[in-house]
């Protein structure tokens, strides 16, 4: 089948004890085994994707800081994840720790980060501030942190949140040709 390509690949683990091209029942069982909530979305115009999504309904999933977490599932393998940040009952301050001290540890565990972009635009008192960084550890499979910020200006509040993407390209085109070639 298509997990040739998948063993040269491992350099980057999907996190939750996922593996790359795993269905989206792993996921589905350990959210109903944890009691929470699971948001499944079918796209009209891609019915052969699935998006899983789950989240704690009281701030973060269990052993984990995050709040969220969402697969993406193309014919039934996973070849995307994304893990969220946000910042329920935390402030922007120690998020920003959180997210600089994830940084470091991916670079001490996967290599250097690249910068993607750095934004900064301020609009009727509110400054949004983003950054993005990746990591290219096998060429199609990558690992990418993203950070917002929100600033009140007026009200003199912060609010953040940040999240990691895992995605195998190299797994999804392998699926993707599943759809010409069933």
């Amino acid at each position: 089948m298509f997990f040739s390509a998948l063993h040269a690949q491992e350099l980057l683990k999907p996190p939750f004890g996922v593996n790359w091209g795993d269905s989206p029942e792993k996921l589905v069982s350990w959210a109903t085994e944890k009691s929470l909530d699971l948001t499944v979305t079918i796209p009209g115009k891609d019915p052969n994707l699935r998006i899983i999504k789950v989240a704690s309904p009281n701030g973060t999933l269990p052993d984990s800081m995050a709040t969220s977490v969402e697969g993406k599932f193309l014919h039934g393998g996973l070849y995307e994840m994304t893990v969220h940040y946000d910042n329920f009952g935390t402030s922007a301050t120690i998020m920003e720790e959180r997210f600089e001290e994830t940084k470091k540890q991916i670079t001490r565990d996967q290599g250097p980060l690249l910068a993607n972009q750095q934004h900064k635009a301020v609009d009727n008192h509110f400054v949004t501030r983003t950054q993005a960084f990746h990591r290219e550890s096998f060429k199609g499979v990558f690992l990418l942190i993203a950070w917002t910020e929100v600033e009140d200006l007026l009200r003199k509040t912060r609010e953040a949140k940040f999240s990691m993407i895992y995605r195998n390209d190299n797994f999804k085109a392998e699926l993707e040709a599943l759809k010409v070639n069933p």
